[in-house]
Order: C-alpha cells, then structure tokens, then sequence
C-alpha cells in the first residue's frame, strides 16, 4: 500500500482509536488527538502541487478484485488535488473550531470525532478515487457519515428528521449514479474514469450514452442540493455548527460539484449537459437565494446561501462545458466560466465556513440563532461582527473580497451566454444573464440582513437566554484564518491562479491543451466600464432599496400556498409510502406462522411451476442414474419412519432422540456415497446438536396432555402435495438438464495451485466463495450490533427507570 493510498485511509484508521483515547484521557478535549491528522494531510497534499503545476497527475494502484477490473486506484490531478486541500484544509480548522464549541464534559466527543474522521476519509476517497466502483462505496460512506452527524444530537425530533431525509435523498442519488457506473462500463468496458475519458468520443453516440448521463447528474444533483432535492440541506441545519461548516460549506455538497466537473470531458459536448447542469444551476441559483430572504434564524439563511451559491457554480460548469465545442484556445469565450466555478468553490469555502462559524459562536454566546430575538451586538462582539461583515460582504460579492472577483467572472460568463451560436441560444440565451442578475440580488440582500440584523439596531437583552459577550479566542482562531483568506484571495487572486486553478481546469478541460500547454488565468479588479460592472452597481443599488423597504413586501411570501412547498411534497410522499406499507403488512401480518407458510409456499409452487412448464425446461432423464442398492432403500426407509414417528412422539427425550437417529442415518448415506467429510461433519454437528437439545430441554416442563379436534384443511393437502411435487420435479428436472459441464473439474485441477490448499471442500468456502463467506460473517456483525444496541438500550432504559 503506497503513502497516498494511506494518506486517503489515514481518517478511517485513527477513527478506530478515537473510543479509546476518549476513555483513557477523559480530561483531554479528544479533538487534540484529531487536529494533527488533517494538519498533516494538508501538508502532504500541498507536496504534490509542483506535480499538477507541471500539467502532470500522480497515480497508485492497489490491486482489490482485478479479475472485475476493480481496484483502489488513487490520482492526484488538479481538480482531485483541489478538492484534498479543502477537505483536509477546513477540516483541520472545523476540528480546532470544534475543540472549544463542543464541552467535553457533556457531549459524547468520541461518537463525533469518529462520525467526522469517517466523513473525512470517505470524501478523500471519492475526489481522489480513479476507479468508479471504488469512489461510489467512497460516496455512499460519505451519505452515512453526514447522517450520523446531523443526528448526532439524536434526542431531538428534528435531528433525527434531518438526518434521515438527508440520507434517503442522498443515497437516491446515489443508486441512480451506480446506475449510471454500469451504463458507462457497458459501453466502455472499464471502470477506470481516466480510460474512460480517452473513450468519451467513441460512446457519444451509444443508445446508452444519455441514460448514463442522466444518472451521473441525478447523483450529483441530490449530493449538491440542487432544485428540486434541495430540501435535506435546511434541515440538515440541525447539526452542530462544526458540521454545518465543515459538510455543507467546503465538503459533501461540493462532492457534485466535484462529479460534474470530472464526468466535463465525457458527457460536456452533449447538449444535454448543457442544458441541465447549466439550467438547473440557475434555476437553484435564483430559487435558493430569493427563499433565503424568507428566514429568520441564522443557520437557515446560511443553508439556503448556500443552496444559492452551489446553484451557481453548477451553472458556471454547465456554462463552461460550451467550450468543448470551440477549437482554438485563444478564441475560446467559455473558460471564463469554469475559471470562474474553482475560484468560487475556494471562495465560498472561505467566506461560507467563518459565517458559519460566527453564526455558531453568536448561538453559543446568546443562546440563540433567531435574528428577530437579535441586534445590537456589534458592541459587545466587535471580533465576531467583524468576521461576519467581511465573509457577508464577500458572499454579496462586494470588492475588495474575493467574492467579487469571481462574481464579476459569473456575471462575464453569464453575459457570454448571449453571444453563442450552437445549442440555438440566440432568442432564450437572455435569460441567463438576466436570471443571474436578479439572484446576485438577492444573494445581496439576504448578505445585509444576516449582518445588520445581528450586529446592528435594538439590542434586546429580555430575549436572550444569556448576556452576550466576545467568544473564547479558541472559537474565533478557525474564522479569522477563514476571514483573512478571504481578504488575501481578494487582493492577491493570482496566488491561486498558476497553483490551484490552472491545473483544476486542465483536469476538467483536457481537450483544449496541446502537448506542453496550460490555461493562461489571470484575475484582476478592473476591467473598465463594462456590462459586469454595472450589473454590480445595479445589484447593489435594488439590494440596498429591498433591504430598506424589506417591512413592506415580505407578506409576499405569505401568498405562496404552504401546499405546494416541495417539503410538503416530501412528507406526503414518505407518510403515503410508510401508510401502504402499513396497510399491505396488517393484511398479512396476522401472527399466525401457518398463514406466513401458506403464503411463502403457495408462491414457491406457483412461480416454480409456471417457471419449469412455461419455459419447457422439466425433462426426465435416466441414463446417467445410478442403479439403487438395498443399503440405500433400507436407509431411506429408516428416514422415512424416523420422521413420521417424530410426529406422533409423546416425550421430548423420544423426539430428539428420534430427531438425532435421522441425522445419523443422512450421514450414512454420505458414507456410501463415498463423501467421509461430509459424512464427520454431518456426526459432529448431530451430536452437539442432540446434546443440546438435551440439555435444554431437559429444564423444560413436562409436556400436558390434551385431545384436540384436527381440522381437516384441503389447502394444507394441496400446499403439502404441491412443495414435494415441485421439489421432487426440479431434482429429476435438474439432473436430467445438464447444460454446463460440471465445475468440479476445475476445482479438482484448480484447488492447489490456485489457493493453495489441499482440501478442496475448506478451499471452495473460503477462497472460491470468498465472498459468501464474507457476507455471512457480514449479516452475523450487523445482527450482532443489533442485538447489542437493543440491550444497551434496554439496560439504559432500566437505569432511568
């Protein structure tokens, strides 16, 4: 295993040893056994930029299942790279953050560092996996790990409500995406995303080439909140703020974005692409940002943000996707947008993860997050306001922050829209600069409100549950660095230009490079008096006239019937399918075990028998039998008797003994038929078993004797009669119907030099059927956690009581 493969695990590992460092110092905060892991991953990562600087990737592969063409492959590109310094980068700083908003006297620090190290690793896996199979177990792992961090408070409704839709639409999308996997193998033959890529001209026109795309952008588009699978990420707002700022400002929202920007250079030629990545995009762009304005508590107006900004750097990539379809480098429009999407994603990283973190540390100092409970605290919180007046004002994208720059970028790629000639944009192409315009708007005037409301006007000390003062320097070390990015992103942008950005477009744009050439990107304030800067004036302008006449028109919103809100939609949907399913399972749920058989049974000879007689397929054939010796008919007929006496037994000392000489008499058939280790297996396991039996049921009370009146049931009869026919016909069926020639060959020829064994039945459970083996042990660990949850549960439950 190479240090890169390590690098990704490394969270996964030092997770299994959180438990125990959180017992054994329980005076230490347990984040400090944290904080150096993604310090040191950042370090690492930031070795390979002189690598993606060079226009190069560095690739390990660690060999998994090969004969499926399934192996961890690990790549570091200028997209997967940048994406590793977020992740690791934030994240060292959520866990410092964490370390003084979480008390360690009260909170359970060791279910949260595991929950977060889990989702480290699994979001490092996902960017930097080249193998598809491998990063979709990567981006399931992340839908787990984010449920189990916005319930980590799982005592509260509302955080187990969160978590679950988080997870339900997310793992959605995520099965459409595997859907799509199988659809991109089936036309390619591999898994590998970097053959697949050098494949991208030879399967644009596969019957399958459309689905495949619609099913990468589903997954994409539940994973990044787009319309309309927007609704998880507001309640998922129920998390700590550590996870809102980690998850949803720099993390797992970003992992669609991440998905479109890689599957660019396969699906980005197809009008489709286009049309949805792009559409979509501004359609949440605009949704996101005008529903932001709606809300009054910190956190939600944060969440909707954020929404609104994932909808535009969504837009952007499908924008920027238009420049596959120009040759000349120089000449191309279109890149702008893409430039535009990484600088943004770094961008909104910065300024999204300190106005999270100065919402958290505003609830931790007050006691609340509702802005109509807040105001004038900008004196008593000066650090505070200031870091949420610098990362608002970047996000409305006002200079000298960075949010502006790339917002003026989007505004130019919005403008760009107008002018192309393919996808027939010259009438409805319009739409998209004016749809931005109007969403940068908004995106002003909810930036205003979440500051001014807090920090300015009345200051209401009767309606908070503490006295406000300056946070902890602990809390305010993570968002002043976040802060103070933001400023220096703004007047120095090039620091990124050649280091992060370039590469990351060359990763998402490698048709447009020769041999030996890169992406010139240059990011400067002005650029003279154009169309972009007047759509700046004008944003700014009717944000400040909302802002001030925000008392007058926001009963608008109260006119939007509550019925059509898409979380309505939701819960009728999951109430509907939770009632159904009620309903089916009362009709033949009625604990009656004979009624379950009845219906288990009556399928089985259904289904089999329209199976075998529908298809032809039964067929008597009795050359090849064996002839019946007298051995075999007398132990048949001692079977046969032994069961029907069990029936009528009057002891339960008779029963088993019974039970135990049928067992018996089924090894001996393995004797005759030559099998003696099946045969020992068969004698060990009847042995243990009637031994027990004994034992248990010897503690038992004596059976009572009663009469009662059997019933005869013609449905029993016919049950009984139909499962032995059709078992009975399948046997002869099978026997008779040799269409393959037998594997036992294989095993014979194989069993030694392929695994290594001398015993062929011990070979074939662990080696052969590795993974049934896997699976079973699998099912007994999950039934096992079950059943151990249940007692703790229980045992808790007698404490309290």
């Amino acid at each position: 295993m190479s240090y890169l493969h390590l690098a990704i695990i490394a969270p996964l590992i030092l997770s299994v040893f959180i438990p125990q460092f959180y017992k054994l110092f329980r005076q230490i905060h347990t984040g400090w056994f944290v904080l150096p892991l993604p310090i040191f991953l950042f370090v690492y990562y930031l070795s390979f930029l002189p690598v993606t600087m060079g226009g190069k990737s560095f690739m390990e592969n660690l060999n998994w299942i090969p004969s499926l063409g399934i192996n961890f492959t690990a790549k570091v590109d200028g997209l997967g790279l940048l994406f590793s310094l977020l992740i690791t980068g934030i994240g060292a700083l959520v866990v410092l953050y964490s370390i003084y908003y979480l008390d360690k006297k009260k909170e359970k620090l060791n279910n949260f560092y595991v929950y977060l190290l889990l989702f480290m690793g699994a979001m490092l896996g996902v960017v930097l996996s080249d193998n598809l199979i491998v990063m979709y177990a990567f981006w399931e792992l992340t839908s787990f790990s984010s449920f189990l961090l916005i319930g980590y408070w799982y005592e509260r409704e509302k955080s187990r409500y969160g978590a679950q839709k988080s997870m339900l639409i997310t793992v959605f999308g995520g099965l459409a995406m595997l859907g799509g996997i199988i659809l991109l193998y089936i036309m390619t033959g591999t898994f590998s995303v970097s053959e697949i890529m050098t494949q991208a001209n030879e399967i644009f026109n596969h019957t399958l080439f459309v689905p495949a795309l619609l099913c990468i952008l589903l997954g994409a588009f539940t994973k990044s909140a787009q319309f309309p699978f927007y609704i998880w990420l507001p309640d998922a707002m129920e998390a700590p703020t550590p996870v809102s700022a980690y998850l949803h400002s720099a993390t797992m929202v970003k992992a669609g974005i991440y998905l479109v920007a890689r599957f660019t250079p396969v699906f980005g030629e197809h009008f489709l692409w286009f049309l949805l990545v792009a559409g979509v995009g501004l359609l949440t762009l605009i949704w996101g940002s005008i529903f932001a304005v709606k809300q009054t508590d910190l956190k939600a107006i944060l969440a909707f943000s954020t929404v609104s900004q994932l909808g535009l750097i969504m837009s952007l990539l499908g924008v920027g996707a238009a420049a596959k379809h120009y040759e000349f480098l120089d000449e191309n429009i279109f890149t702008v947008a893409v430039t535009a999407a990484i600088f943004h994603l770094i961008n909104h990283a910065t300024f999204k993860g300190s106005l999270f973190m100065a919402a958290g540390i505003v609830d931790h100092e007050t006691g609340t997050r509702d802005i109509r409970k807040l105001g004038g605290l900008m004196h008593f919180m000066p650090i505070t306001f200031t870091i949420s007046i610098i990362g608002a004002f970047s996000m409305a994208g006002l200079p000298p922050f960075n949010g502006f720059l790339s917002k003026e970028m989007f505004f130019t790629a919005m403008v760009h829209v107008t002018e192309m000639d393919i996808f027939n944009l010259q009438t409805w192409g319009i739409l998209f600069p004016v749809l931005a315009w109007i969403a940068s708007i908004f995106t002003f005037f909810y930036s205003m409100i979440l500051v001014f409301k807090t920090f300015t006007g009345k200051y209401q000390p009767e309606k908070l549950d503490k006295k406000p003062h300056e946070a902890p320097i602990g809390l305010l070390i993570s968002p002043v660095i976040l802060v103070s990015l933001v400023i220096i992103f703004g007047f120095f942008p090039n620091l990124l230009s050649d280091s992060l950005i370039s590469p990351a477009m060359a990763s998402i744009l490698p048709s447009l490079l020769g041999t030996g050439e890169e992406f010139m990107v240059h990011i400067t304030f002005w650029h003279g008096p154009n169309i972009e800067l007047f759509m700046t004036l004008g944003v700014i302008i009717l944000g400040v006239l909302l802002y001030k006449t925000h008392s007058r028109w926001k009963k608008i919103y109260g006119a939007i019937p509550e019925k059509l809100a898409l979380n309505r939609f939701y819960d009728f949907l999951l109430n509907g399918v939770q009632s159904i399913s009620h309903k089916v399972t009362t009709a033949y749920m009625n604990g009656s075990i004979r009624t379950y058989l009845v219906y288990i049974f009556a399928f089985f000879i259904f289904i089999l028998a329209a199976t075998l007689f529908g298809k032809n397929a039964f067929k008597l054939d009795t050359s090849n039998v064996s002839s019946i010796g007298v051995y075999e008919v007398a132990l048949a007929i001692l079977i046969v008797l032994g069961s029907i006496c069990i029936l009528f037994a009057k002891s339960r000392m008779t029963t088993i003994i019974l039970l135990g000489a049928v067992g018996y008499t089924v090894s001996l058939f393995y004797v005759l038929f030559r099998a003696p280790d099946l045969a020992l297996t068969q004698l060990v396991i009847e042995t243990i078993s009637v031994a027990l039996f004994l034992v248990c049921f010897y503690h038992l009370p004596k059976l009572r004797k009663f009469e009662t009146r059997m019933v005869f049931r013609l449905t029993n009869v016919f049950i009984s009669v139909g499962v032995g026919a059709i078992v009975t016909l399948i046997a002869l069926s099978a026997h008779s119907n040799k269409l393959f020639g037998s594997i036992s060959k294989y095993y014979v020829e194989n069993t030694y030099t392929e695994a290594a064994g001398k015993n062929m039945v011990n070979v074939i459970l662990v080696d052969f059927r590795g993974f049934d083996t896997l699976f079973e042990i699998t099912v007994l660990a999950i039934a096992s956690l079950g059943i151990f949850g249940m007692i703790k549960l229980r045992l808790n439950r007698r404490k309290e009581g």
